[in-house]
């Protein structure tokens, strides 16, 4: 049976360990004993636990950043309902993964300080995919796709923070589940285009 390597076994133990425990939990002592190498071996790949939070959600996690960066290159490609709706879809995931992972950094106010400190050094953070998509949104109002009059940010706000909602806002109902996904992303798109698109809406029977 061949063995991962290293540096797969050890974002697979971290991500497993964010989780399970927490972010704040996950020491970089135990993600090397889960991963089955030295705290040492760990370091040879990682530079500290907040990069390797950032690898875990980038390379563990739905591909939210490199699909907004690939829309963005080249506006004008698909429908504008079909490309918000991906977003949309690929958000909603991204953050019903990473909210578990995450939730415990706001339980501790050093901890968090610390941690949106390293954020920045790496160019790494939460604001990251609102950008993405205002930029998307930019660029097809550049190409005559989004009314020239649209905040663009705003938009981009409404749909990023609706899909990070989504994450937790829907624990303490009756259910405890969540709108599924594919239907909440098709709505939330169709609802963004009312306000940002040049061509007409159809009426929704």
């Amino acid at each position: 049976m061949e063995t991962k390597p290293a540096r797969v076994r050890i974002l697979d133990a971290a991500h497993e360990l964010m989780l399970t425990v927490g972010l704040a939990r996950a020491t970089t002592k135990e993600i090397a004993r889960a991963a089955g190498c030295s705290e040492a071996a760990l370091y040879k790949h990682f530079d500290s636990k907040e990069e390797l939070f950032v690898r875990v959600l980038a390379e563990r996690l739905p591909r939210l950043t490199p699909l907004l960066d690939s829309l963005a290159a080249q506006p004008g490609r698909g429908t504008l309902e079909a490309n918000l709706t991906e977003i949309a879809r690929q958000a909603a995931l991204f953050y019903e993964q990473s909210f578990p992972i995450a939730a415990s950094l706001y339980a501790e106010t050093q901890l968090k300080r610390r941690h949106d400190d390293a954020l920045r050094t790496l160019g790494s953070g939460p604001h990251l995919p609102i950008q993405g998509l205002d930029a998307y949104l930019r660029a097809e109002q550049a190409a005559g796709r989004v009314r020239a009059d649209a905040d663009t940010y705003a938009a981009a706000s409404l749909l990023i923070g609706a899909c990070a909602q989504r994450a937790f806002a829907y624990d303490a109902t009756e259910s405890g589940e969540r709108p599924p996904v594919d239907d909440f992303a098709a709505r939330l798109a169709r609802t963004l285009l009312g306000g940002v698109s040049v061509a007409p809406q159809p009426a929704q029977s």
